[in-house]
């Protein structure tokens, strides 16, 4: 017996992308004067990526943002374009203060 679904077919929206575990809808959103093209993803492709916004990595297999500019060529925008965020990192990316790389033996404050 196959599992029943929660909403009749043909229902998904028409610019929805259909992803392991759920739909994601891509939208525009506004970053630093420039408008993004954003998508959620699930993270199942197996890669590592680092967040810009905290510069922390994003493991394998845990659900993220995918950002680029949307004046970028191409509908998906250039590959060196995108950039993997943590989906709070993002959603917090207007209050961040800019990120001061520091070395090992640097003081922190």
């Amino acid at each position: 017996m196959s599992p029943r679904r929660s909403r009749p077919h043909g229902d998904e929206p028409k610019n929805a992308r259909a992803v392991t575990g759920g739909t994601w809808l891509e939208r525009t959103e506004s970053y630093g004067d420039e408008d993004w093209r954003v998508r959620a993803v699930a993270g199942d492709s197996g890669k590592s990526y680092r967040c810009p916004g905290c510069d922390q990595e994003i493991p394998p297999g845990v659900g993220h943002v995918v950002a680029w500019p949307a004046l970028s060529m191409g509908a998906a925008g250039g590959v060196d374009d995108r950039r993997h965020w943590h989906r709070a990192c993002w959603s917090n990316r207007e209050r961040r203060a800019p990120n001061v790389l520091r070395g090992r033996g640097a003081p922190r404050y």
